[in-house]
């Protein structure tokens, strides 16, 4: 559970970044659940876009993918969702959350 600390640092590293993933009208499936998890173990932070015509409420997507890759959800600005999931692998973390 992030604490709201951590969730503000994460907030503000993540408005640098561009989101890497977008969700259309097919909304979220298990492919894209696995391709989030392996960019979850490999950048931890990452920033979702979800497009106009998705079917699925950013908040709904959110959920979805939280639980189906086991991050946690940051923050759902708008259509902007940023997920966070420490990596697994010691060498792949590269951000500390120690407050």
């Amino acid at each position: 559970m992030l604490t709201s600390k951590q969730r503000a640092i994460l907030r503000s590293i993540a408005s640098q970044t561009d989101a890497i993933f977008q969700i259309g009208k097919g909304g979220v499936g298990d492919a894209m659940c696995a391709s989030l998890k392996d960019a979850l173990e490999a950048r931890e932070l990452i920033k979702i876009s979800v497009l106009e015509n998705s079917s699925t409420a950013a908040r709904e997507a959110a959920e979805e993918i939280a639980s189906a890759t086991g991050a946690e959800v940051v923050a759902v600005i708008g259509r902007k969702i940023i997920l966070f999931k420490q990596a697994e692998k010691e060498n792949n973390r590269n951000i500390s959350l120690q407050i």
